[in-house]
C-alpha cells in the first residue's frame, strides 16, 4: 500500500505523531512531505502552493491513501493537483484554530478557521486526537457559520460529524518505564515540562510555587521543555526567585536524560489554557508521575477527578492558590510515606492504538 503523508506545519507534536505512525507500519510504502513550523500565516495558506508547484512529481506518483494534518490547505491542494482528488483522504486534527487562545500581540484573523473548515470538508475521514478537540471544532464552525451573511448551506456540521471520529496521538512504548520512587525524606519532586509559551500559562504555576514556598513546604521543581528565541520574562524571574528549589532547567537534549527525569519526579503539573491532548503530561504519567492538571480542556476525558484541580481560567490568582493547596497535599502524603500512584495510561500506547489506526487506513482504502 502506497501512502502519502503530509505535515504542513511540522511542529514538534506533529512530527511526534507522524514519525510514530510511519514507524508503527513499516509494511506500508510511505512518502512523507513536511514543511517547517515557522511563518504561521504564510505556511497555513501557502503550503498548497509550495507543494503543488515544488513537489508536483511526488504528488502525482500515484497513491492508495493520503493522510494530512489539519494545517494542510487540502481543498486548494486537490484543486491545484487534480491527481490527488480521487485518492481517499484522512485529515488528522492535532488542534483546531477555533479553540486556540491568541496572544494579545497576535492579529485576529478568520482565515485559519476557514482553512480548518475547508480542509475537513475536503477529506473523506476526519480524526481528532480528543473529544474536546472535536467538540470545540464543531462549536466553532457553528458559531462561524451563523456570522456569515448569506448563502450558507445547511447541514455542514452534520455532514462533518458523520465522517469524524476520535483517535488519540499514541505514546511510544518506550515511555512506559518503571518509576524510581524517591525516599520520603526527600522533598516533593515537581515537574513542569511544557513549551515555554503563553498558552501553557506558566505564570499560574510559578504563582502556585510562590504560595508553596511561603507556606514552608519543601519541594524541588524541574522546569523543562521547548523554548524559543524570546523567553517570556516570567521564566527569568522564576529562575531567580526559586533558585533554592530549582532542579533541572531548560530543554534537555538527551532523550535518555529526559526519560530518567520523568521517572524520578513525583508529580507532573499543567497550568495550561490550551492543550488538545497534553502529550507532555501523558508521557510523564506513563513514566510514573502523579498528574495535577486543571479541570478543563481535554483533561477531564484523560484523568480521574482526583488528578484535576478546580479550574479558574479567568482568575489566575485563585487558580494558583488551589494548585498550591493540591501540591501541599501531595507533599504531605509523600512525607508520610504514602505512595503517589499514577493512573494507568497504557490504553494510549502505540501497542494499544495501532489496531485502531490500521482499521481506519484499511477501511478507507477498501
Amino acid at each position: 500500500m502506497k501512502i502519502l503523508l503530509l505535515s504542513a506545519y511540522d511542529a514538534m507534536s506533529h512530527a511526534y505523531w507522524r514519525k510514530g505512525l510511519v514507524a508503527a507500519f513499516p509494511e506500508y510504502d510511505w512518502t512523507v512531505l513536511t514543511l517547517p513550523p515557522r511563518y504561521f500565516n504564510w505556511r497555513l495558506r501557502g503550503n498548497s502552493l509550495s507543494w503543488a508547484l515544488g513537489e508536483r512529481e511526488v504528488l502525482e506518483s500515484g497513491y492508495d491513501l493520503m493522510i494530512c494534518t489539519s494545517m494542510t490547505d487540502l481543498s486548494a491542494l486537490k484543486g491545484l493537483v487534480p491527481a490527488l482528488s480521487s485518492i481517499p483522504t484522512i485529515c488528522y486534527f492535532h488542534e483546531n484554530q477555533f479553540a486556540y487562545p491568541q496572544a494579545d500581540s497576535q492579529h485576529k484573523s478568520v482565515e485559519p478557521k476557514i482553512l480548518n473548515l475547508y480542509t475537513a470538508l475536503a477529506a473523506d475521514q476526519v480524526l481528532f486526537n480528543t473529544a474536546y478537540n472535536r467538540e470545540t471544532f464543531f462549536a466553532g464552525v457553528e458559531q462561524l457559520l451563523r456570522k456569515l451573511p448569506d448563502h450558507v448551506p445547511p447541514g455542514v456540521v452534520d455532514q462533518l460529524r458523520e465522517r469524524s471520529s476520535v483517535l488519540p496521538v499514541p505514546l511510544p512504548d518506550s515511555v512506559f518505564e518503571t518509576h524510581i520512587d524517591a525516599q520520603a525524606s526527600q522533598p516533593l519532586q515537581i515537574l513542569w515540562n511544557h513549551r515555554w509559551e503563553y498558552d501553557k500559562a506558566p505564570e499560574r504555576f510559578f504563582m502556585a510555587l510562590t504560595h508553596l514556598k511561603a507556606q514552608g513546604v519543601s519541594f524541588q521543581v524541574h522546569i523543562v521543555g521547548q523554548s524559543f528565541r524570546k523567553i517570556p520574562d516570567v521564566f527569568i524571574k522564576a529562575k531567580e526567585s526559586l533558585a533554592d528549589e530549582l532542579g533541572a532547567w531548560g530543554y534537555i537534549e538527551s532523550i535518555e536524560d529526559y526519560r530518567q527525569l520523568l521517572q524520578s519526579c513525583d508529580a507532573v503539573v499543567s497550568s495550561a489554557i490550551h492543550d488538545f491532548q497534553g502529550i507532555a503530561v501523558l508521557e510523564a504519567v506513563a513514566a510514573g508521575c502523579y498528574p495535577l492538571v486543571p479541570d478543563r480542556l481535554a483533561y477531564p476525558e484523560l484523568f480521574p477527578q482526583k488528578h484535576r484541580y478546580p479550574s479558574h481560567e479567568q482568575d489566575p490568582a485563585q487558580e494558583a492558590r488551589v494548585l498550591a493547596k493540591a501540591l501541599s497535599v501531595l507533599a504531605l502524603k509523600k512525607a508520610s510515606g504514602q505512595p503517589l500512584q499514577a493512573p494507568d495510561v497504557q490504553g494510549l500506547s502505540w501497542h494499544a492504538l495501532k489496531p485502531c489506526y490500521q482499521e481506519w487506513i484499511e477501511q478507507l482504502v477498501e
